[in-house]
């Protein structure tokens, strides 16, 4: 299939079959791909946690609304996004991509700078929404990285962050969880969404070509 196959073949499964896991080498590419998306100034604001301990994830099914797709896919990835862009975690990205590079110039230096002055100044909140909105990025990216593989995703919010990031001792690194990806392979028979039309709203009403 095409990518653009395998999108249209792809939907968020309601109903995982329990029996099937994932190849390591599949979910391993499904998490590169989420780890080279693109992000706000390169800054990677978050980090993801692949969970296959079954006792955990009843944890996190309890704060999930008891969602049985936490439990019955294969593998459950937690996007946890930084609680706070700080000065030691934006120098700590500078000084990685200055001694890989080999490079160090004055427009970078500018441009750490004005990172350092500016993330502050908005507070802590703010700035986790931020990082947030770059997990979806990689969120997106997993997605699509999924159905390449010809792997089942499921993008999940119904979840109390609260409750995850205690699971998981996200507050102690300083993270808060903001949205939870299932992957496994679809139970069709249980599945009633698997048996529908995929819906999206028609290219001439989504796309507008300005020339």
């Amino acid at each position: 299939m095409s990518l653009i196959d395998k999108l249209k073949w792809r939907y968020a499964t309601k109903k995982y079959d329990a029996t099937k896991q994932v190849p390591q080498e599949k979910v391993e590419r499904i998490v590169e791909a989420i780890r080279l998306a693109a992000t706000s100034s390169g800054l990677q604001p978050y980090e993801l946690f692949v969970i296959t301990n079954k006792e955990i994830r009843e944890k996190i099914k309890a704060v999930a609304n008891n969602q049985p797709q936490i439990v019955d896919c294969s593998h459950v990835i937690v996007f946890a996004a930084w609680d706070d862009y700080t000065a030691d975690r934006i120098n700590a990205n500078f000084d990685m991509t200055e001694n890989i590079r080999n490079l160090r110039t004055e427009a970078g230096a500018a441009y750490r700078q004005m990172l350092l002055k500016n993330f502050p100044a908005r507070g802590a909140e703010f700035n986790f929404h931020h990082a947030a909105k770059q997990a979806y990025i990689g969120l997106g990216t997993g997605l699509i990285a999924a159905a390449e593989e010809e792997v089942d995703a499921t993008p999940m919010e119904g979840f109390n962050p609260a409750g995850v990031d205690e699971v998981l001792g996200l507050k102690e690194k300083g993270l808060r969880s903001c949205v939870i990806m299932a992957v496994g392979y679809r139970n069709a028979d249980e599945d009633w969404l698997s048996k529908v039309a995929k819906v999206r709203n028609p290219s001439e009403k989504f796309i507008h070509w300005i020339k």
